[in-house]
């Protein structure tokens, strides 16, 4: 079995493929500066505490601890910030990626599981989106992480790396055991946020109420964080199957199943048995209307197929994880 580095391990995804790849035999090591990840949220694994721009510790990080895979997760996700702030996340999304990349090359591992976003496609010309769908990001933040998965391919064809992105629609709810969930702070996740309305009793905003949709909300297509961590565990499996074949494959992950704003508020309030106050505000810029996803390429090529299907399930996990814990990891 492998040894993994996880960067932003400590953050809400990479904590739970953290926890699926202990599962499945493998060592990971996570390396997070913990600006936004958890230390609580590492369990069962080693925890370095570094800056995925600094390359000559990852180096040492990678060349100690006799890593032999990565999966990255290191980064800034929010759409919004990065239309205000696009210099953050080049600096971080893009620098901290060729940084790692630099890293590896240097070092010898070749094998990489990078998390990437349905947020390259921009807005849909085709629903379901595949992975043959144009990619025209409209943020920042979907414009950096294309821009990885053009690198990924470039360093296959030059270095002979192996790689594969993952490109994944909303990530939502939280581990079954109620070890591991989500905690941001600022929160900026629709399902944690509706969580929050319903325990306090404060309004929840709703970015537009004038899409193109049924409803007037904009829709999404929610996949449950450990069926993506999943996905990352069957992805690294694949890597390792290829011997030396240098590759650079992207995968869609998602249930192909959209739902609105509403349709989450709707949700969160048949699971909790609380009324949930919504307050309609403008549309936030960057934001499509409708994304979900086909995810029919990797079912056939890895055997993956998401089984959270249930909005209320999905919601349900998230909900029994912000019961136990009110107050996120520091609790």
């Amino acid at each position: 079995m492998s040894v993994v580095l996880v960067t932003g391990g400590a953050g809400y995804v990479g904590s739970h493929a953290v926890k699926s790849l202990g599962e499945a035999g493998h060592t990971p090591v996570v390396l997070d500066d913990l600006s936004a990840g958890h230390r609580a949220a590492v369990r069962g694994a080693a925890l370095i505490e570094a800056d995925v721009r600094d390359t000559d510790v990852v180096r040492s990080i990678l060349r100690e601890n006799r890593v032999t895979a990565v999966m990255h997760f290191a980064g800034l996700l929010s759409v919004g910030e990065s239309v205000q702030h696009p210099a953050r996340y080049y600096n971080l999304n893009l620098g901290g990626s060729l940084s790692l990349l630099e890293a590896m090359r240097a070092e010898g591992v070749s094998r990489l599981v990078f998390s990437s976003t349905c947020a390259v496609y921009g807005d849909p010309v085709a629903t379901p989106i595949d992975e043959d769908h144009p990619t025209h990001p409209i943020s920042a933040y979907g414009e950096t992480k294309l821009a990885v998965e053009r690198a990924l391919a470039h360093y296959s064809r030059a270095y002979g790396l192996q790689s594969i992105a993952l490109r994944y629609f909303n990530a939502a709810g939280a581990d079954s055991t109620g070890r591991l969930g989500e905690a941001h702070e600022p929160e900026l996740h629709l399902i944690p946020l509706v969580i929050r309305a319903a325990q306090n009793g404060a309004p929840v905003q709703v970015f537009g109420a004038d899409y193109p949709t049924e409803d007037g909300t904009c829709e999404r297509d929610y996949v449950h964080v450990t069926d993506l961590a999943d996905a990352h565990v069957r992805a690294l499996g694949a890597l390792e199957g290829l011997g030396e074949e240098s590759v650079s494959r992207t995968y869609n992950l998602g249930t192909g199943r959209p739902h609105s704003v509403r349709a989450v508020i709707g949700a969160v309030e048949r699971v909790s048995g609380r009324r949930v106050r919504a307050v309609e505000a403008a549309r936030r810029e960057g934001d499509p209307a409708v994304l979900y996803a086909s995810a029919e390429r990797i079912a056939t090529d890895l055997g993956w197929r998401p089984r959270y299907t249930s909005l209320d399930e999905l919601v349900a996990t998230a909900w029994a994880w912000h019961r136990k814990h009110p107050g996120g990891f520091d609790d």
